[in-house]
């Protein structure tokens, strides 16, 4: 532009019929504006001159032809582009050098995008979202499966087993009897209600009972000490007539000799040795 000002604030050279720039009311002849104010260029490392356009990022600066992508030389200029260790790369180069890639589909997500991260892995918001209903899981509860992501109420309805007892479903823990799901707290004694969760129990009809209520409601007594006679701690037993013993009960009602693997007579009720029984 041509001026009215007299001279170059800095060389005292006369601005007329000259161009010139203004920098805090003071005029400078081109060359001494270049020279005194003109920002290096990061690129080419080239004053930028007055007349031609500065572009700044972060407090440094480029010519506008200077103003590209460090690995594909694209330029940057009105476009989005990202910086890494302090190259600008623009938005295509910035992905395939440093962006995620999706858990789910697989491409890359796009710097200024949306990501979900869940135990180490990246996902498009889109792309995660429940298996069965396809409804984004944002940051709600979820359960996995196979490498597949659930929401609660879908993992209950297509996975969850249901207590035999209470019909609730079993979320942890849990056990099995005649292939049947249980609650810990559900399973007990179809007697006296004790949890059997953490003892020794015995069946009956389909039914679990603590040692104790299956003795006195369901065990054989013996003929001889009227004790149940349980199959529990391995004990033997004999059996004669619709009568049952326990092995150390099985004697001699006279001369109390064990008739365990011996001969023996009865008379009425009693067991006699051979000995006793023909005397």
């Amino acid at each position: 532009m041509t001026s009215n000002h007299t001279d170059c604030h800095y060389c005292l050279q006369s601005l007329r019929g000259r161009k010139y720039a203004l920098r805090e009311e003071n005029a400078y002849c081109v060359t001494c504006y270049d020279g005194l104010f003109a920002n290096p260029c990061e690129e080419c490392k080239q004053p930028i001159e007055c007349d031609s356009k500065d572009l700044s990022y972060k407090g440094r600066h480029w010519h506008e032809r200077c103003f590209k992508c460090t690995k594909c030389s694209r330029s940057l200029v009105e476009k989005p582009f990202a910086a890494k260790d302090e190259l600008l790369l623009c938005t295509e180069c910035y992905s395939d050098e440093y962006s995620s890639k999706c858990f789910h589909c697989q491409k890359t997500i796009m710097p200024g995008s949306r990501k979900m991260e869940f135990k180490g892995t990246s996902w498009h918001e889109s792309c995660f979202v429940c298996q069965y209903c396809r409804q984004p899981l944002g940051t709600k509860p979820l359960i996995t499966k196979d490498n597949e992501n659930y929401c609660v109420p879908c993992f209950e309805k297509q996975f969850s087993q249901y207590c035999y007892s209470c019909k609730k479903v079993i979320t942890s823990g849990g056990l099995t009897y005649h292939d049947q799901p249980w609650h810990k707290e559900c399973f007990v004694c179809a007697g006296c209600k004790t949890q059997l969760s953490e003892q020794r129990f015995l069946s009956k009809d389909e039914y679990p009972y603590c040692v104790d209520c299956f003795n006195r409601f369901y065990a054989k007594k013996c003929a001889a000490c009227k004790k149940p006679i349980t199959a529990l701690g391995c004990a033997k037993f004999i059996t004669f007539e619709e009568r049952q013993w326990h092995g150390e009960c099985f004697n001699c009602v006279k001369c109390s000799v064990s008739l365990v693997g011996q001969g023996f007579l009865t008379q009425q009720d009693d067991v006699l040795c051979h000995a006793c029984g023909l005397a």
